[in-house]
């Protein structure tokens, strides 16, 4: 099995007749995602990529049967639209989008804890690559062949890490269950221990990657998670052990701002919890092959 999306996952692009939209939702049709329709509002009833357009996410809903989205809305309109996903019944959405103010985002997550923790909608992102699992569905703008299907799990807030670590492990013969990507930014949709909880869960995934970076405490409270829940191995690699402190370094959440927030102090933490640790971002592949070999 896979966590969140599989081969018969009803799939909506949100911002879909856009140049972006449409470029990433003709990959995803290419790599075998059941992509069923897209939203742009005032275009509804239209056609594009042979799928119908829908004025809103509900529609789309209740006449396409949608359960997943992928969010490629510009940065002032995202939120709005991550919103009406959820109060429309989608399952699992993508916010593919960068540069969503940090205080719409906080609106989001205000917005979601009103529903019923059984019913609320999975959010993942913003600024992220998206999630992938190899050989069923792909819901994001990875390079899909880099992928092969196995049972690795990966979770990270950097995309490229996320493809570089998918290359590794495929040239050793490794290959991933679902790659899911977070986002970069301060405030996301859903933690690394929120993904771990669900790898836990799955029967496929026998060991998991997590990949972090400097700035918040969510790498830890991974950690935490992983020696009190989990029973599968978790591999950590974390970015940015020269990064100095108050410098964002590429993501709007990388920033060391409080104590134990930098690399090295994460790495430590991590290892004290029990947590493998790939000493450069070019052994990823290589220290999950040993943890596998020893399982």
């Amino acid at each position: 099995m896979s966590i969140f999306i599989n081969e018969t996952t009803r799939i909506i692009v949100q911002g879909f007749t856009g140049k972006i939209g449409t470029f990433h939702a003709q990959d995803m049709i290419n790599y075998g995602s059941k992509v069923v329709g897209g939203i742009t509002p005032g275009k509804g009833g239209q056609t594009h990529l042979g799928l119908p357009v829908f004025n809103t996410v509900k529609e789309a809903v209740q006449q396409v049967g949608a359960e997943a989205s992928i969010i490629f809305v510009p940065p002032a309109f995202a939120a709005d639209s991550i919103m009406e996903a959820a109060d429309a019944g989608i399952k699992f959405c993508v916010a593919i989008t960068d540069g969503i103010p940090t205080q719409d985002m906080m609106k989001v997550k205000n917005f979601l804890r009103r529903f019923p923790k059984e019913q609320r909608m999975i959010l993942t992102g913003p600024n992220c690559a998206g999630t992938i699992s190899p050989g069923r569905a792909m819901l994001g703008i990875m390079p899909g062949h880099i992928y092969m299907q196995g049972n690795v799990g990966i979770v990270g807030r950097s995309g490229t890490l996320g493809y570089e670590a998918a290359d590794q492990m495929k040239r050793l013969g490794i290959g991933i269950s679902t790659s899911v990507g977070i986002g970069g930014d301060p405030i996301n949709g859903s933690s690394h221990r929120d993904i771990l909880e669900k790898f836990e869960q799955d029967t496929e995934t026998k060991v998991v990657l997590m990949i972090g970076e400097i700035g918040g405490p969510q790498e830890v409270e991974a950690g935490i998670f992983a020696k009190a829940r989990m029973t599968k191995p978790l591999v950590a690699y974390i970015a940015g052990l020269t990064a100095p402190e108050g410098r964002r370094m590429g993501h709007a959440g990388a920033i060391i701002s409080s104590a134990g927030e930098s690399a090295a102090e994460k790495v430590a933490m991590l290892k004290e919890l029990g947590v493998t640790i790939c000493p450069t971002p070019a052994a990823m592949g290589a220290t999950v092959a040993e943890v596998l070999a020893g399982i």
